[in-house]
């Protein structure tokens, strides 16, 4: 094995394989015909001693293929990391910026969040994936993503994050529900209501337990699991029950009846996290200071 005739070349082969599932596709990612992309990962597997890729109508890596393209994806970050820094000594806001979101923050964030940031910094690149959290953090310590807007507290190990603005709930009740017709309501004052849910997985669905949540632990609107914010407002101005929105995801004239929600629980943090290790440090620090800055309308920045 001559790990010194590894190229990283090589490497971007595999990782992008292993990104599409397919050879032919991940040719044309690099910009290269399939039968170059195919003999240099041939070769390359020629010099590790091991088969990479599972070959079949949708290719995989084989379990030491799998190490590999972790360690792979690690050694392009730290170079891409290499001219980031060279780049942004100056600027740390330039070049590409893999940004995480969870679903019930990006469709009401992202309009507002991305155009600002190429006004203020259009040297800056960012390219958007959307997961629950869960994934995210671990696309975050596998080199996918270089930061992630989350809800916090996040315990993950190797996972820093710093805190951007509070972002208050909302009770999101049909138009004749005997809340409707309050200014406020109050966390005990919803708890017996049948409470319409996110799925497992979504933070923000364990954050409405906590808020709402039947003392006994029953569960009232648990039939009904949403993939998202959207759905459950439709199921509440259904009559179908009633449910917690975020600040930002409130929508005017959209069949349900939304009121401030009260209590020591009636909220989220909003931060960002990365990498312990992430090499541009000062871009997300920049970053952080932006959005605190200039806070989206309808939520309160936390200053640090």
């Amino acid at each position: 094995m001559d790990l010194t005739a590894v190229t990283l070349t090589e490497l971007r082969y595999v990782v992008a394989i292993a990104e599409t599932g397919h050879f032919g596709r991940a040719a044309a990612h690099c910009h290269v015909t399939q039968p170059t992309l195919s003999a240099q990962v041939r070769k390359l597997e020629d010099n590790l001693g091991v088969r990479l890729f599972e070959r079949g109508k949708r290719v995989r890596p084989t379990p030491a293929g799998e190490r590999v393209v972790e360690r792979a994806r690690a050694m392009l970050a730290e170079l891409e990391a290499l001219g980031d820094v060279a780049r942004g000594h100056a600027e740390p806001l330039v070049g590409p910026l893999r940004l995480g979101i969870i679903p019930t923050l990006g469709p009401y964030l992202l309009p507002w969040l991305l155009p600002r940031l190429a006004d203020a910094f259009p040297k800056l690149r960012p390219v958007v994936r959307e997961g629950l959290t869960a994934t995210l953090v671990d696309d975050l310590l596998a080199h996918r993503l270089d930061a992630g807007l989350l809800a916090l507290p996040l315990e993950a190990p190797g996972i820093v994050a710093t805190p951007l603005f509070r972002e208050p709930f909302w009770a999101a009740l049909p138009p004749g529900h005997a809340l409707a017709g309050r200014r406020r309501v109050r966390e005990a004052d919803l708890a017996g209501s049948r409470l319409l849910l996110l799925d497992e997985g979504h933070c923000l669905r364990d954050q409405a337990l906590a808020v709402c949540g039947d003392a006994d632990g029953r569960r009232d609107g648990d039939d009904f699991r949403a993939t998202s914010l959207e759905t459950l407002r439709h199921l509440v101005a259904a009559d179908l029950g009633v449910t917690l929105l975020p600040a930002l995801a409130l929508r005017a004239h959209d069949g349900t009846v939304t009121r401030p929600l009260a209590g020591a629980h009636a909220g989220r943090t909003i931060g960002l996290a990365w990498r312990r290790s992430f090499p541009r440090a000062d871009a997300l620090d920049a970053l952080a200071t932006f959005v605190r800055t200039t806070p989206p309308p309808g939520v309160r920045a936390i200053r640090v």
